[in-house]
């Protein structure tokens, strides 16, 4: 009798070697995923029950379905093709423990290199909302997830604390970089809560390039930071507190001034000045509101103007609304991730930002085809239909292709 999960049709194919992922199958080709797996040493070398490419579908699967039972969400997967008539036998779903299994044998490592290698800015000229001049919008922010209370967990994420006691669970910290017109998130790393979002966030700037115009709150802003980020050739425009010490040096014609920030070992002497120009003013009624202080790479008022760039600053939000996106929307409003040791948690993580991608890809091309921006798409509605689409589609083979080849031609 063939084991649960790989009953075999009469040329002797497992069903599942065929379970597919609808839109995320598309977005992540069973080539890029081979490649990724064989580059990450996760080939199999002899027939598994799971084999690694079914279960990074898998785990994307589960992203997707989150809060569901792992036996539901690889239910899901092959019910497509029964629907449709294309397997002859039932398939029996694996069982918790051999899905588990078949995750730790996976690891994070291919997880993380597949988002290396597929998830990038996705706006093209015409993408509305994605470009201010020259410059494509991006910006950088942190989050965290509440993971698992397990002991592992705890001792390698760490748990949140305050005056009133610790947290009801440990939280790991996510920083990443994302496009603002599209919220395609294109570059992340995470760490335990210990570690600030000014640490982990230099590990994501060799995604930066000419043509960027990073935006930051507050928060990120220090000088080796700011080298770091100005140093990949993007133009930067970042917040920074009200007490940073930023002389006048020249008033320029838009009400902005040029400036200069310094090493903490130059400041005193006004040694090895870094030029940056500032844009001041307040947001509130009256002129009694908040007052803004931001800096920038872009010295010339007339390549962006004070008021432009004011206006700019705006659009860091939008990463936040990324953030809530996966955590609200996609993952489930205070839903906890559910792996119990460092290694899932991470996985999990990069399974969500995968499958964010793809369904900002998918709502990206929809905004294209009809001339529209793409923040006039509701992101939950779009949710809504990729998740319809997984038992409905069986469109791909997870047998081992090679690139651009279609294992169901016509």
């Amino acid at each position: 009798m063939a084991r649960a999960g790989q009953v075999k049709s009469s040329a002797g194919e497992r069903l599942s070697d065929r379970i597919a992922v609808g839109v995320l199958t598309r977005a992540f080709p069973p080539w890029l995923v081979d490649e990724v797996v064989a580059e990450c040493g996760r080939a199999e070398q002899r027939s598994r029950l799971l084999p690694a490419r079914v279960v990074v579908y898998f785990v994307l699967a589960m992203c997707l379905f989150f809060g569901q039972p792992y036996e539901e969400v690889a239910r899901l997967l092959g019910e497509g093709l029964q629907g449709e008539r294309r397997w002859r036998q039932g398939w029996r779903v694996p069982t918790t423990a051999a899905i588990g299994r078949a995750r730790e044998r996976l690891g994070t490592e291919p997880l993380k290199v597949l988002f290396a290698r597929a998830c990038r800015p996705v706006a093209v000229a015409g993408t509305a909302g994605a470009w201010y001049r020259r410059w494509r919008l991006v910006a950088v922010d942190g989050t965290t997830f509440d993971v698992a209370d397990t002991s592992a967990n705890e001792a390698f994420f760490g748990r949140p604390g305050s005056g009133r006691g610790q947290g009801a669970f440990p939280q790991a910290r996510v920083v990443a970089l994302a496009e603002c017109g599209t919220h395609a998130v294109f570059a992340t790393t995470l760490g335990p809560l210990a570690a600030s979002e000014q640490t982990l966030s230099r590990q994501l700037f060799s995604r930066l390039t000419a043509g960027m115009l990073l935006l930051a709150d507050r928060g990120f802003y220090g000088f080796e930071l700011w080298q770091a980020a100005r140093s990949t050739g993007a133009d930067l425009l970042w917040r920074v507190k009200k007490n940073a010490i930023l002389p006048v040096l020249q008033r320029l014609p838009d009400g902005s001034y040029l400036s200069a920030v310094h090493a903490d070992t130059d400041r005193k002497r006004r040694a090895n000045p870094v030029a940056v120009r500032v844009i001041e003013y307040t947001l509130g009624p009256g002129g009694d509101g908040d007052v803004y202080r931001l800096i920038t790479t872009i010295c010339d008022p007339e390549a962006a103007p004070a008021a432009d760039l004011a206006a700019l600053y705006a659009q860091r939000w939008e990463i936040e609304t990324t953030f809530d996106e996966i955590k609200t929307h996609q993952r489930g409003p205070k839903l906890v991730l559910r792996s119990k040791y460092p290694w899932g948690v991470e996985q999990e993580i990069y399974g969500f930002l995968l499958v964010h991608h793809a369904i900002r890809q998918l709502m990206h091309q929809a905004a294209l085809d009809h001339e529209t921006d793409p923040d006039r798409i509701s992101f939950t509605r779009s949710l809504r239909i990729v998740r319809r689409q997984v038992p409905a589609q069986a469109a791909f083979s997870p047998r081992p292709t090679r690139q651009g080849t279609d294992p169901h031609p016509g």
